[in-house]
């Protein structure tokens, strides 16, 4: 490549037998000649390729691409299209909430562990429930033997939930549930459960992810086919946005797409996609759009490419702004704004050195809160090998204070507003996923693309090329695919026994000795019946049937009954 045009932007290229495009191409055109050229003749820049984690070109370096200035496009913190944030302050009015994801063994035992939280500083619950719940099965299902209270914690009944949340203040505390398939049943949980303790639904605070496209896209953990289940989302807007005016119903998660294996374009293009389908379901249904859109909120990955995922927040703020006003009409200023947490990437925690996993995570929190994160989870350096202990977990939230009270990021809103390099990739983040939006528009939309494979295939095949770079060395992993070591891995283990399993079962077994049967029978074919209809809302028959002592996988199979279960097609 001629050294007088390599890292040129395309619009600072001057047109063929012409003079340069502007004063700053001029400028650069002699920079290249001058200074660039003498100093590649002495010795040439390193042999590698120069991209983002997600494969975009990095140029050696940027300038602004007119004379103009981009600020307009940027704007002020606050006010649309909000690439700077969606509050005029930001966190030198109020820091982002620190919410641990936590969670595993008996409800008793992670009680346990959000008090130990709650005393050290974290601001906010956020619930990890195990692969049983997940799943919509109780914890003495077959089907559950050797996972209940492993990766989170088990939940089998409304009293389950009561003894999770016991003594914790739900009308002062936020929560966040990471659930999907069956949200709605475990929201329900929830809101009984603070109705019984005094609060009512119109106080209690929190959000549950409740993101069900993405189960199909990426995580897998659905139960029915996809267009009822979407149908049971927008029962959940539908009654939050009658009955729960603090609760978030949707959190539309980009973080397991990301976890997938996909690049950060696609993880804010499908994310937003979703987003869109929610929006568009909650209106066909005959809810304003300005009575919900403010409750939405959004849940990113932050990776290890600290400029690409500073652009990509900013991206994604700039984009739903848009989207919101233009395509539903929203007048709200609230409706416009993408609110999120975000989590550091557990897909790029080792087990091979793990304690370099601290590092990990600073940058990643780092690049969340300069990207402007309303909250945020750091992982703990044990997660490749084990649920955290407690002294991980500790460290992981201490990062987070570290940064909020010592290191001065909070102090300047969008420090890299302006950056030359950090506005042109925002920029072309933003047109890819505009890219996507098209070829997604031309699938039939989010539940046809999945229908059709077309997710699934796209992260396989970003996956794929990420695991060939890291097995040819092209991309570096420290501690794994370079500056490796053979010492032993010295980390406290934390073992959950099949202790939770005996106990959860024992407990269902009296909860169904002592409900009355012919209260129990009719909650559940009331779920079925509302089920049956076009468009009845099942939120009302989900409350009834937990207050007739069913339990989530009772009012799963009622649902099942109607819907049917889900199998996804192969797209290999």
């Amino acid at each position: 490549m001629n050294a007088s045009r390599a890292g040129r932007a395309p619009s600072e290229v001057p047109a063929p037998g012409r003079g340069p495009a502007d004063p700053i191409a001029e400028r650069r055109a002699r920079w290249e000649a001058e200074v660039l050229a003498p100093a590649l003749a002495k010795g040439p820049e390193r042999k590698e390729s120069f991209t983002t984690l997600g494969g975009i070109p990095v140029e050696r370096v940027y300038t602004p691409r007119s004379p103009r200035s981009t600020f307009d496009r940027i704007g002020y913190p606050g006010q649309p299209p909000f690439t700077r944030g969606i509050h005029p302050t930001m966190y030198r009015g109020r820091r982002w909430s620190m919410r641990m994801f936590s969670g595993f063994g008996a409800p008793e035992d992670t009680n346990q562990r959000f008090r130990y939280l709650l005393q050290h500083g974290e601001s906010g619950l956020s619930i990890a429930f195990d692969d049983p719940t997940l799943y919509g099965l109780d914890a003495d299902d077959t089907e559950s033997r050797g996972e209940v209270g492993k990766c989170g914690v088990n939940v089998s009944s409304l009293d389950d939930m009561g003894r999770l949340l016991k003594g914790i203040p739900l009308g002062r505390v936020t929560t966040s549930m990471t659930i999907n398939g069956p949200a709605n049943i475990v929201w329900g949980m929830y809101l009984l459960t603070g109705r019984a303790g005094g609060v009512p639904f119109s106080r209690l605070g929190g959000t549950t992810q409740n993101d069900i496209l993405k189960e199909y896209i990426a995580q897998k953990e659905f139960l029915y086919p996809p267009r009822p289940a979407l149908r049971l989302v927008t029962d959940t807007i539908e009654f939050a946005t009658r009955h729960t005016p603090r609760w978030n119903p949707v959190s539309i998660s980009g973080y397991h797409i990301r976890e997938a294996g996909s690049t950060a374009i696609q993880e804010l293009a499908f994310t937003l996609a979703d987003g869109r389908t929610y929006v568009a379901e909650a209106k066909a249904r005959g809810l304003d759009v300005d009575e919900f859109a403010p409750r939405l909120s959004f849940f990113f990955n932050s990776h290890n490419d600290f400029f690409e995922e500073i652009a990509k927040f900013r991206a994604g703020r700039r984009i739903w702004a848009r989207v919101m006003r233009e395509e539903f009409g929203a007048k709200k200023e609230r409706s416009l704004w993408m609110r999120f947490h975000t989590q550091t990437a557990g897909c790029s925690a080792t087990t091979q050195q793990p304690e370099l996993n601290v590092v990990r995570t600073t940058v990643q929190a780092l690049a969340g809160v300069l990207g402007g994160t309303q909250s945020l989870h750091t992982n703990s350096f044990d997660e490749a090998i084990q649920l955290p202990s407690e002294d991980a977990v500790r460290i992981a939230l201490r990062t987070q204070q570290i940064l909020a009270h010592e290191a001065g990021v909070a102090d300047a809103i969008d420090p890299f507003g302006g950056s030359y390099f950090v506005e042109w990739l925002t920029d072309h983040i933003e047109e890819e996923v505009e890219r996507y939006f098209e070829r997604i528009d031309e699938l039939g939309g989010v539940v046809a693309g999945i229908e059709r494979g077309f997710f699934q295939r796209e992260i396989q095949e970003a996956s794929f090329r990420y695991q060939r770079a890291l097995e040819s060395g092209t991309e570096k992993v420290v501690g794994v695919n370079v500056y490796a070591s053979d010492e032993p891995v010295k980390v406290p283990r934390l073992k959950i026994t099949e202790e939770a399993r005996r106990v959860q079962s024992r407990r269902l077994k009296a909860l169904r000795a002592r409900r009355d049967p012919r209260r129990h029978a009719a909650a559940l074919d009331r779920v079925r019946k509302v089920a049956e209809t076009e468009r009845g809302n099942t939120m009302p028959a989900v409350l009834d049937a937990l207050r007739a002592k069913a339990t989530l996988g009772e009012i799963v199979r009622a649902f099942q009954d109607v819907f049917g279960r889900y199998r996804e097609r192969s797209t290999y």
